[in-house]
């Protein structure tokens, strides 16, 4: 008989990003990072004349952090704890919003916090990613947890039958992400690990998750 399968997203999830990040920006790249609302690019001004950054600067910055900062990243409070509780249960891998090269990169990241998983990356809505993945695990049920509504939107559409968590551990971040549960495309919104790991851990264990509310 397959086993349960935990398919989760790294960055905000598992480990925080936008803080080391804005961190890297004001001190290296001369940008100062203010986040009031969702929409990250209105969150970055040049500090030398305050203008915003541009969308080509924005997605080069970004690529530059990922690729010579990812050491940075240190894990959500609760995170390493919760997804080791998981993977005594369940088959573990990772779903991840980054381009194909920085894989074995991200691999390494998670090593290094003593996660030895299977890292997929993905570019886009990552509901087909999602469904490949179930497809070649087959898994007797299977959970999905990521920080951005759009990805249970994509999730909700393409494997209706997986569970979804919305979960963002990033403070600077979780107040002003839409909610996905509320939206009706994610089973629960829990933004912390001590009360998502015991919910997880539910779905993984009733053999008629899906029938559930």
């Amino acid at each position: 008989m397959s086993r349960p399968l935990v398919i989760s997203d790294c960055d905000e999830v598992l480990l925080h990003m936008v803080a080391h990040f804005r961190d890297w920006l004001g001190e290296s790249e001369g940008v100062d990072f203010s986040l009031d609302s969702n929409n990250f690019a209105q969150a970055m001004r040049w500090r030398t004349n305050g203008e915003l950054v541009g969308e080509r600067d924005i997605w080069r910055l970004l690529g530059s952090f990922f690729d010579t900062e990812m050491h940075r990243q240190l894990p959500i409070e609760g995170a390493l704890e919760g997804i080791n509780a998981l993977a005594d249960h369940a088959d573990v891998v990772i779903l991840t919003n980054l381009t194909d090269e920085r894989q074995a990169r991200r691999t390494r990241q998670l090593a290094d916090h003593g996660l030895d998983v299977r890292v997929f990356t993905n570019q886009g809505p990552k509901g087909p990613a999602l469904k490949a993945i179930v497809e070649e695990y087959a898994p007797s049920r299977a959970v999905f947890i990521d920080d951005l509504p759009q990805h249970h939107h994509s999730a909700a559409e393409t494997v209706p039958d997986v569970r979804r968590l919305h979960l963002c551990g990033e403070p600077l971040l979780a107040p002003h992400i839409d909610c996905a549960h509320r939206a009706g495309h994610a089973h629960a919104r829990i933004d912390t690990w001590a009360e998502a790991t015991p919910w997880l851990l539910e779905q993984l264990q009733t053999e008629n998750s899906k029938e559930q509310a």
